[in-house]
C-alpha cells in the first residue's frame, strides 16, 4: 500500500498536481535524526490558531491535560505533569519542536508520559479500535507546532 501511495505521489508531483495528501509523510516514515524531524510532515506550514484548537482539545491533542501555558489561560484544567510551556518557542526549534509531538519517547527516552501523537505501531497494549491509528494527522502535529513556535516569554 505504501509502495502505491509513494507511486501516486511521484506521478503526482511530476505533473506538478501533488496534493497535500499525496505529500504527507506516514507515521512508519518518519525519521527522527538527533532528536529533530528537520522536514514538515506535510510539505505545508502549519496553522498556529488551529494548532491552539488542537492544543487545548480535550478529544485529541489534549496538551493541556498534562501542560500549562499562560496562552491558554481561559481554559480550564491546566496540567502539573509536564513542563510549563511558557517560553517553549525559544527553548526549541521547530524541528525539534516537531519531533517532541511525533514520538516524544525517542526524544526524551521511554520514561517520559507524553504519549506519541503521530505512531501507529510498535505499543505494548492497544485497544482493538486504536490499533494502527495515531492520535493526530499530519496535518493537526503541523499546527500544533506553528502554535508551540508562538509561545515566547
Amino acid at each position: 500500500m505504501r509502495t502505491l501511495i509513494r507511486s501516486a505521489a511521484a506521478v503526482a508531483i511530476s505533473f506538478g498536481f501533488a496534493s497535500s495528501a499525496l505529500a504527507e509523510t506516514l507515521p512508519g516514515d518518519v525519521k527522527i535524526v538527533d532528536m529533530t524531524i528537520a522536514e514538515s510532515l506535510t510539505g505545508q506550514d502549519g496553522d498556529p490558531v488551529a494548532g491552539k484548537k488542537w492544543f487545548v482539545g480535550r478529544k485529541l491533542g489534549n496538551c493541556l491535560a498534562c501542560h500549562v501555558s499562560k496562552d491558554a489561560k481561559d481554559e480550564q484544567f491546566h496540567g502539573e505533569v509536564g513542563p510549563e510551556l511558557d517560553g517553549v518557542a525559544e527553548r526549541y526549534e521547530e524541528a525539534q519542536l516537531r519531533a517532541i509531538v511525533v514520538n516524544s519517547k525517542a526524544v526524551f527516552g521511554k520514561q517520559t508520559l507524553m504519549p506519541a501523537f503521530y505512531k501507529d505501531s510498535g505499543f505494548n497494549s492497544v485497544g482493538k479500535k486504536f490499533a494502527g491509528k495515531t492520535i493526530l494527522n499530519a496535518q493537526q502535529v503541523e499546527d500544533i507546532v506553528a502554535y508551540l513556535r508562538t509561545l515566547k516569554d
